[in-house]
């Protein structure tokens, strides 16, 4: 397999876009969960404005992630993460991550870095890049944000909550906290993410029992 370059997508990868919305609503369908829907005219416009990361092994599309601001860049948070599936299970979609992660501390100094996410592989990656584990009150209140979870399959129990949790975790980079350094993923983290999911898809079953 040819090497796997990675950079900020420019114009010249406009074409790429259609692929790579097909691939993000398969790996969807895949995984069993909704998503905010994304349009080849939006992925292009991440890509003019300098806010899109694309793998390229040569010619061939192999992943890409793009970067979104919200309360007038108080946060930052990391959309649309995808590999490719002939390039998955080399590491690539950590690669992506940390790209897009000091490609976005360079771009926003003073934001805040967040994401939400169901898989402990991305809370992994997160964690040994020095985001924490937090509830959904310490990330963006915009309502754009929480409008693209209206897809989730999950949606329902996050309304439920009143938008202060669901089966996603919050995870949270800060740039003024010292001891947000980048560290190695360690066992006790990996339990505590863990714990949190357990009692997340608890919850979920108890809801789930109660519509019924």
């Amino acid at each position: 397999m040819k090497q796997v370059h990675i950079t900020v997508a420019t114009k010249s990868h406009f074409s790429y876009a259609d692929e790579i919305c097909d691939v993000i609503l398969d790996s969807a369908r895949v995984r069993g969960t909704g998503i905010a829907k994304r349009t080849p005219e939006y992925i292009r416009s991440k890509m003019l404005s300098g806010h899109a990361i694309i793998a390229m092994c040569g010619e061939a599309f192999a992943g890409f992630c793009y970067i979104e601001a919200w309360e007038h860049e108080k946060y930052v948070a990391h959309s649309g993460l995808i590999v490719h599936p002939d390039y998955r299970k080399i590491g690539l979609a950590k690669r992506i991550k940390e790209f897009t992660f000091e490609h976005s501390l360079q771009k926003y100094p003073n934001s805040k870095v967040f994401g939400i996410t169901t898989g402990l592989a991305v809370m992994k990656i997160n964690s040994e890049l020095g985001y924490k584990p937090v509830p959904f009150s310490e990330l963006t209140e915009d309502p754009k944000f929480w409008s693209g979870c209206r897809t989730c399959t999950n949606y329902d129990i996050l309304k439920s909550k009143d938008h202060k949790m669901c089966l996603c975790t919050g995870m949270l980079y800060d740039p003024t906290q010292k001891e947000n350094k980048k560290k190695q993923f360690n066992k006790k983290i990996l339990k505590r993410l863990r714990s949190i999911k357990q009692k997340m898809l608890i919850s979920n079953k108890h809801f789930l029992q109660w519509k019924k």
